[in-house]
């Protein structure tokens, strides 16, 4: 892949934590209050019902166990814990907080894949994390223990799914819609129990439930993941985690246009600060992909 498709994949891979932005919007302004399982589990089953309907091919051998830690660690865990904290913090903290993923994938990276850790990756890891606390916190930004531990949980989940997926790949023949699909209905029914569980379903769903329900399935799940595991087929993982900056980026520009919310110069600086980082941390050299067979530990990100 020359450096030109590598540009044109990360700016398509960065749809997806764009898209997922939009989640502290939606959450708060559409979905039913408190239901963090319930949104979790609805946005993920449908989806990958959906997809595994359209593909029908289940995994084989290993794969069995390989789709359950996916989409766990891509779904499930980190939808619960990304709406836990969007129902605590307020949507810019949440962003904060999950903005701890990129350093973690540095670090599961040198020991899963044996990436190697450049000074460069550091300076991206820290010029992300200041620029999105420039962009997102407020100095009324309500601070809850609760929500600062999921979006800390979300992340090491999160982290732990990006790097796991490198280091597998995809297995031979198995299409990137299946993939979706296996992780996304693994994801959902993993929470599907729990949810039921733990939680008292509402009494009815008002049309901006519904079509909040359908916006996180459609858009925020099925299509957003199917461009996310595009991405890291072709993406050094460090460089990949590096693009769910566009979700705080994203959030704080749905916040001002739809909420009222403000536009200060530090923000302003936050944001160029946040795509530093991410221009930063991308390769500047072709990168091995794995498309239908798991990659050869790679020596270098960038």
């Amino acid at each position: 892949m020359n450096s030109r498709r590598l540009a044109m994949s990360s700016a398509v891979t960065a749809i997806a934590p764009a898209v997922w932005g939009s989640t502290y919007l939606v959450t708060t302004e559409f979905l039913p209050p408190d239901r963090p399982l319930l949104a979790s589990m609805l946005r993920a089953l449908p989806a990958g019902l959906v997809l595994l309907l359209i593909t029908r091919t289940l995994p084989k051998g290993i794969w069995w166990l390989r789709a359950v830690v996916l989409g766990v660690l891509n779904i499930g865990a980190f939808f619960y814990f990304l709406f836990l904290a969007a129902y605590h913090l307020p949507g810019g903290v949440a962003a904060l907080v999950m903005s701890v993923q990129p350093m973690i994938v540095l670090l599961l990276g040198s020991a899963l894949l044996q990436d190697r850790i450049r000074p460069v990756h550091v300076v991206s890891c820290l010029l992300g994390a200041a620029g999105v606390a420039m962009l997102v916190l407020q100095p009324n930004a309500g601070l809850d223990g609760i929500g600062v531990g999921a979006g800390l949980l979300g992340a090491l989940s999160m982290a732990s799914g990006i790097v796991f997926t490198k280091k597998w790949g995809r297995p031979e023949g198995v299409s990137l819609l299946t993939f979706t699909g296996w992780q996304l209905t693994v994801g959902g029914l993993v929470l599907l129990p729990i949810t039921l569980a733990g939680e008292d379903l509402p009494d009815h769903f008002t049309g901006e439930n519904i079509g909040g329900f359908l916006y996180l399935g459609v858009i925020g799940a099925l299509l957003a993941y199917v461009l996310w595991f595009r991405g890291l087929a072709q993406l050094p993982a460090l460089a990949a985690s590096f693009l769910s900056f566009a979700s705080p980026l994203c959030a704080t520009v749905l916040g001002y246009l739809f909420l009222d919310e403000t536009l200060r110069p530090l923000q302003l600086l936050g944001a160029a600060a946040v795509i530093g980082a991410v221009v930063l941390a991308q390769p500047r050299t072709p990168a091995k992909t794995a498309e239908t067979v798991p990659p050869a530990p790679a020596t270098s990100q960038v």
